[in-house]
């Protein structure tokens, strides 16, 4: 193991470094562990075949074979739904479940399903005014007014404690946390589940839809403390009353930070980054990527599965579309497949996060845009006709499947080294990405979704902007964005006023009867 300095040691253990989770990466790097990680080949792109990739939001049935329906209903104690339809001849007979058989199924097994949020970190680079600079400068001055004033109550502050959007009066909107605990409760009263948390709780079970988190040794205590202010808020307080539920009680496996390493014009061995910011024993504290959750979230999900909870889902707290959906719960437990993740069609605001793509080697995989796939070769396809299926970074997780394998998927799951040239110096960063888990998976369900109602996501704080409206009929904003943005915004009304359980008062959003 590489020897680190006593003054480093401290300088590490200061910013929250774990040495030895870093020191462990810098060994399987230096023995060879990473050297077979490479970019992903894309061969081509999946087509939506009903199948393997599922086209969510038709009326239309979805036909499994009758036997396997029935074995995995009964598996899960659940009744055929009565307007199952049974087709075919005797040797190919299935069952067709139309939407509202998969959402009686759906809101069956939403109690057994978990609800988890990938915390990011500080929404410093979310708020940056120059990376709000993706759009173009004549977009960026349409906007800069209530950027401005959005961008203090963001800076410094975890990401998921930002205001999601912005009030038609021109106030800020409610925390994208805050709105998911709300969502949960709404879905517990929608479900008659009045007073089941309490209920199932002192029976020694999961309450309804648990919630779960990853949050970093950078933001946890701050999130705990805005928990504890919520728990009285106006939008949770009277429906945890309602049913029973405590509205802001999160498991939570906390990331550590792992340190920056040596750049690769450095050459081999690599060495832990000890120069940051030009001074002599200073470590550089990164996030070693979401993907480090299925190592950090492991010991709650076991918690999880063995309280009963059968499925769970995880995505980016910055998405306001992501919430859970009974169709999708119904269509993972009549596949039997490990696991099921959400994609929309590629829009020109996509240019951050990966894509759905069929390698080389038969399979399929996510390909992170930079670290994994290049832009120009996301171009390419396009080009050659293909419709690039955008990862939504929302996967529902089936437990049973997931829990036995967490320690292996930790390992393999690839780390990737990037070189950085920044203000603390040139170093390289080790990250794993979430959603490259669909590479080591045998099988998975990819659902192509609407964008405008599962992809309501916020890279950037003019993307929050432009969603809420602002700027809207503004000739500096180009055609293309302000069509996007006219989209977004029509999305984001229907959440609020669907799952979120809100309606429009006088220019602001406020609490619905539910």
């Amino acid at each position: 193991m590489t020897a680190l300095s006593d003054t480093l040691l401290r300088d590490m253990a200061s910013k929250g470094i774990d040495a030895d989770l870093t020191l462990s990466i810098l060994g399987d790097y230096n023995a060879g562990a990473y050297d077979g990680v490479e970019p992903v080949r894309a061969a081509g792109v999946p087509a939506v075949d009903g199948r393997t990739v599922i086209r969510l939001g038709s009326d239309g049935p979805h036909a499994v074979p009758a036997a396997l329906a029935r074995e995995r209903l009964s598996a899960l104690a659940l009744p055929l739904p009565r307007c199952a339809e049974e087709t075919g001849n005797v040797e190919a007979r299935r069952l067709a479940f139309p939407r509202e058989a998969l959402e009686e199924i759906g809101w069956s097994l939403m109690g057994r399903t978990a609800f988890g949020v990938l915390n990011g970190g500080s929404a410093t680079s979310y708020a940056d005014s120059k990376k709000n600079l993706a759009f173009g400068q004549e977009a960026f001055a349409a906007l800069e007014g209530p950027f401005a004033r959005m961008a203090v109550l963001c800076r410094d502050r975890p990401k998921g404690l930002a205001p999601a959007f912005v009030q038609p009066d021109g106030t800020p909107g409610e925390s994208f946390l805050l709105l998911k605990m709300r969502a949960r409760l709404v879905a517990a009263a929608r479900a008659g589940a009045a007073k089941a948390g309490a209920a199932r709780a002192t029976a020694g079970a999961a309450p309804f839809m648990p919630l779960f988190q990853m949050t970093s040794v950078g933001n946890d205590a701050e999130l705990g403390a805005a928990y504890e202010e919520y728990r009285s808020h106006p939008l949770l307080k009277p429906l945890a009353e309602r049913t029973g539920l405590d509205p802001v009680d999160w498991a939570t496996g906390v990331q550590p930070m792992i340190a920056a390493y040596t750049h690769s014009s450095e050459g081999r061995p690599k060495r832990v980054f000890d120069r940051a910011f030009g001074r002599p024993d200073a470590a550089l504290a990164l996030p070693g990527g979401h993907g480090q959750c299925f190592r950090v979230l492991a010991p709650l999900l076991r918690a999880l599965r063995d309280g009963g909870i059968r499925y769970a889902y995880l995505g980016n707290v910055d998405n306001l579309g992501y919430l859970p959906d009974p169709v999708e719960i119904a269509l993972l437990a009549l596949s039997g497949a490990p696991a099921a993740f959400d994609f929309s069609l590629r829009t020109s605001v996509d240019v951050k996060g990966g894509v759905l793509v069929e390698t080389e080697e038969g399979g399929r995989t996510v390909a992170d845009i930079g670290p994994a796939i290049s832009f120009d070769e996301v171009r390419r396809l396009e080009a050659s006709g293909a419709s690039i299926l955008f990862n939504c970074a929302t996967g529902l997780f089936d437990l049973d499947w997931l829990v036995p394998r967490l320690d292996e998927l930790g390992r393999a799951l690839p780390v990737r080294f990037t070189d950085q040239d920044k203000d603390a110096g040139r170093y390289s960063q080790a990250e794993q990405v979430t959603w490259e888990v669909t590479g080591l998976l045998p099988s998975f369900i990819a659902f192509a979704v609407d964008k405008y109602d599962r992809f309501i996501a916020a890279k950037l704080l003019v993307e929050t902007l432009l969603t809420s409206g602002i700027g809207e009929g503004d000739p500096r904003i180009p055609p293309a964005l302000a069509e996007t943005s006219r989209l977004l915004k029509a999305g984001l009304e229907a959440k609020l006023a669907g799952p979120y359980g809100l309606t429009l008062r006088g220019g602001r959003w406020e609490a619905a009867s539910i």
